[in-house]
């Protein structure tokens, strides 16, 4: 866009912010209590635990961790800090199957891994992807944007990885979620599951091809 054409664009009626939160522990004296932090929030081990204080325990947004803060994931991290506050440092914290959406129309969905985590862990895995904006879910319910994108294992066959855009997204990511929590393979979504129809859902097959 050029200089000359910004001015048309100098007011709004509404600006949203999407850019998330972070920790609120600028004034919880944490020095005192040696808990080591950073600015990102508090930095514990793979229990919840901080690594400096092992009397603390820490759940929620001021864990400082490079997954979204997302409500999932506080809730997911309040249950295995009550486990290991109860029966000792049993649970460690794992992220994968936690999904992740932004309610935007169309929703924006994600779970498990992408290709940048994937290629780092030196993983053998396929990328199916497909611009669905065409295809008759999107069609049938007016929608012009949608799409996916399903990283799965070459030797296992397991889904790693599912991101997604369109009507239902944030719903139809709980499947791959599931999927990724449980170890299933593209074959159980595929062929031992009948989703009913026409549902997003019902889509999930096409994806895995």
């Amino acid at each position: 866009m050029g200089r000359k054409n910004i001015s048309q664009f100098n007011s709004a009626d509404l600006i949203v912010h999407g850019a998330g939160r972070i920790a609120n522990i600028k004034n919880l004296n944490l020095e005192k209590g040696n808990v080591k932090s950073s600015s990102n929030g508090i930095l514990v081990n793979d229990f919840l635990q901080s690594v400096s204080n092992p009397d603390v325990y820490v759940a929620g947004d001021v864990v400082a961790s490079k997954n979204p803060n997302a409500t999932p994931k506080a809730g997911f991290e309040g249950e295995l800090v009550a486990s290991n506050l109860l029966s000792g440092n049993t649970v460690k914290a794992k992220y994968d199957e936690i999904p992740r959406v932004v309610f935007t129309i169309p929703a924006l969905a994600s779970v498990g891994k992408n290709e940048m985590e994937l290629k780092k862990g030196g993983f053998n895995f396929r990328v199916n992807y497909q611009d669905t904006s065409n295809g008759y879910t999107s069609k049938r319910m007016c929608e012009t944007c949608s799409g996916f994108k399903v990283l799965i294992d070459n030797e296992t066959d397991k889904i790693l990885g599912a991101h997604l855009i369109g009507p239902h997204a944030e719903e139809v990511i709980n499947i791959f979620s599931l999927a990724i929590k449980l170890g299933l393979t593209t074959s159980d979504l595929r062929n031992s599951t009948l989703y009913s129809y026409p549902t997003s859902s019902s889509d999930i097959p096409y994806m895995l091809n």
